[in-house]
């Protein structure tokens, strides 16, 4: 029985090394004719008032000026460069888009997968239990239980 690759992969890639590690670990176990490397971000002024929401100040009353580009997506793209380089060496076909999230990181990871028609999501993942887990549910965790494709999750290392 023979295997052929998976059309497309998309991996979910943040910058962190758990991220990293997925991308290895991709590169390692799949074989894809291609990757689209995501890396989500959301604009300053939406982090700012979110904070702010969640500490109970007020929110700012600065936006930012329209001939400044936001440092968020700045910083988005910089990851996502570097999760390219990481994918070549992993052996993988890759190209990198910078999505801005206008809700959930996850959602818009499944959002992209689905647009795309991927055959498989890869995300790495905090590796959080009990309590925690409970309290704080990964990103990982909300795409495997929201997307109707295969994932594929790779935990921390030791």
């Amino acid at each position: 029985m023979s295997t052929e690759p998976a059309d497309l992969i998309v991996i979910a890639y943040d910058g962190t090394e758990n991220a990293r590690r997925a991308i290895r670990y991709a590169g390692r176990f799949l074989a894809a004719e291609r990757a689209i490397l995501v890396t989500v971000w959301e604009p300053m002024v939406r982090q700012a008032a979110r904070m702010s929401g969640l500490s109970g100040m007020m929110q700012p009353d600065w936006l930012p000026d329209d001939d400044t580009e936001d440092i968020a997506h700045v910083e988005a793209r910089e990851v996502a460069e570097e999760g390219l380089k990481l994918a070549a060496d992993a052996g993988l076909q890759a190209e990198a888009r910078c999505i801005e999230s206008g809700t959930t990181v996850w959602t818009t990871i499944v959002e992209i997968a689905d647009e795309l028609d991927a055959d498989v999501i890869v995300t790495g993942t905090r590796g959080t239990t009990g309590l925690r887990s409970l309290i704080h549910s990964s990103t990982a965790d909300q795409v495997l239980r929201h997307s109707h494709r295969p994932v594929m999750i790779v935990p921390p290392g030791k």
